[in-house]
């Protein structure tokens, strides 16, 4: 983008604030006013975008800007590429919002945990630091999602399952999308600082379990989550992408909620789209996903995905991704293939058993995913991602496995029994026709494939299959005790199956399985057959 047209752009916006702050002030709206500066020499940064939420300016020459508040609003800067705000010397958590809340949170007295103190009377300046930082525009950013500890010692799964391996990966910062604790929101402090080991800025999205639930509605749902990390939604830019964080949890009181973005923010995001080049990478964010196999219903996919799709348009370089429901999935979505990306849950199974050697919980989704964490790589306009399992006994990107018993799923059947024949191993000759060989691509979806070969045979393909992984339901079944109540199998979206050839003879044989990803990236694994009888 050549500098003439960055700078008609930046002046364009400058004059659309104005226009914004005319007509509120019109209105008789509060007026906000500040500077972003260069915390080094102290001098105004021009072309810095600062939002109220839902309208965005640009500052000026001097660093200045004026934008129209309401009680309630957090205002913030657009982190931009090639700058930083400050960040919490203890949690790296990014600081980058004033929020604008004269009598801070009502009824606090009634609130189980503290939310935002009074901010009282509009100040004469609310001002932005930024200091100067190198980015390239190749980059990795961790990606967690539902960590949702309810527990102290469940706080210490996330640090010793996850965290701690994490810290191996050299990202330039990373992105939770929610449930970041499990409605007990006094452990925020602690697992911010254990986060915060990782030395790097880590942002974040609310979930369903970071509402304040003795809240009436929306409206103080999120006071405690504003006190701790900022803005509810908020946008940031880093090596030429822009980050998009929402907020699509909606409370509706007692207890219940849905998924929605809302007016405010797709009134935020168009703006802010408005603003960038049609071809940079935009990366969005939220807790509750676009659409998921796990099902339709308003507290599990959001309720207004086609507005979300509409204010993407035709952008080519646009991606999206949520948590929420434990599961990893990859949809391609609307006319113009937009990629949403459940991510797989740090907690997986919400921290269901059994327990591994360390006395931490296997924690296996109900997909069949393990638990872990995803990593984000980008070369300026194109990302990929995988899915980093925080442990799995086997291969780390798939499981094999083989189903010859049409009676498995009948308690009478012999649960050790069946337990080996889905880990692999032993099939009857007489069961052969009826054998089907199982793949659980882990991190698969639409666009990828798998094949299997027996013993140098020419390779067969799979067909993808949405149904239960056999294997969970027995970890569960066999586990009941270390399992959360709730926690079933459900449907799985990466799923292969095929038939195993009928006239395999009497012997030992090897079964090669390959697959490609959703990004061509080519996997391999094995496991040994042993056909007997004859």
């Amino acid at each position: 983008m050549d500098d003439a047209l960055l700078t008609r752009r930046q002046t364009l916006a400058v004059l659309a604030s104005s226009m914004i702050a005319g007509a509120a002030q019109a209105q008789g709206a509060a007026q906000a006013r500040g500077r972003v500066f260069d915390a080094a020499s102290g001098s105004g940064v021009e072309g810095i975008m600062v939002s109220n939420g839902r309208d965005i300016v640009r500052s000026d020459v001097q660093g200045g800007y004026t934008l129209p508040v309401r009680d309630g609003d957090s205002v913030f800067v657009v982190k931009p590429t090639g700058w930083m705000t400050p960040v919490d010397p203890h949690t790296n958590l990014p600081r980058f919002t004033y929020i604008h809340q004269p009598d801070g949170t009502p009824n606090q007295d009634a609130m189980r945990f503290a939310g935002v103190a009074p901010s009282g009377p509009l100040p004469p300046s609310i001002d932005f630091a930024l200091h100067r930082q190198s980015e390239p525009t190749q980059f990795d950013v961790l990606l967690f999602t539902d960590p949702q500890p309810e527990s102290a010692a469940e706080l210490n799964f996330v640090r010793d399952d996850v965290v701690a391996q994490a810290g191996g990966h050299g990202a330039a910062f990373g992105i939770t999308t929610g449930d970041i604790m499990f409605d007990d929101l006094s452990l925020y402090p602690r697992s911010n600082r254990i986060v915060g080991t990782l030395g790097k800025p880590w942002y974040c999205c609310p979930g369903n379990h970071d509402m304040n639930l003795d809240a009436a509605d929306d409206t103080f749902s999120r006071e405690t989550y504003k006190r701790v990390f900022g803005a509810r939604h908020f946008a940031f830019q880093y090596g030429g992408a822009t980050f998009v964080m929402l907020d699509n949890v909606e409370y509706l009181g007692n207890l219940k909620y849905r998924g929605r973005i809302g007016a405010d923010q797709l009134g935020f995001l168009r703006a802010l789209l408005s603003l960038l080049p049609p071809d940079q990478l935009v990366v969005v964010c939220m807790h509750i996903p676009l659409r998921t196999l796990v099902g339709d219903t308003p507290n599990v996919a959001a309720i207004d995905t086609a507005d979300l799709l509409a204010v993407i348009g035709d952008r080519p370089n646009v991606v999206s991704f949520s948590g929420h429901t434990h599961t990893n999935e990859h949809h391609y979505l609307g006319a113009h293939a937009h990629h949403h990306h459940v991510l797989s849950a740090v907690s997986g199974s919400w921290w269901s058993g059994p327990f591994d050697v360390r006395g931490i919980p296997v924690a296996v989704a109900t997909d069949g995913a393990p638990n872990g964490f995803h990593i984000l790589s980008i070369d300026g306009a194109s990302c990929t991602t995988r899915l980093v399992a925080a442990h799995e006994a086997g291969s780390p990107y798939m499981r094999i496995m083989l189903e010859s018993e049409l009676h498995g799923d009948k308690p009478e059947v012999q649960r050790e029994y069946r337990m080996g024949q889905l880990f692999g191993g032993t099939v009857f000759a007489d069961s052969l026709a009826s054998a089907r060989l199982l793949v659980n691509l882990f991190d698969g979806g639409p666009r990828s494939t798998v094949s299997f070969a027996v013993s140098g045979a020419p390779a067969q393909a799979m067909q993808r299959v949405e149904r239960i992984d056999p294997f969970v339901q027995e970890v569960y079944a066999r586990n009941a005790d270390t399992k959360k109540p709730w926690v079933e199998a459900g449907m799985s979206s990466h799923l292969w199956e095929a038939r195993l050839p009928p006239d395999l003879p009497p012997g030992t044989h090897r079964i090669t399985v390959q697959a490609s990803d959703e990004f061509g990236r080519a996997y391999a694994a094995a496991m040994v057959l042993e056909v007997v009888g004859g």
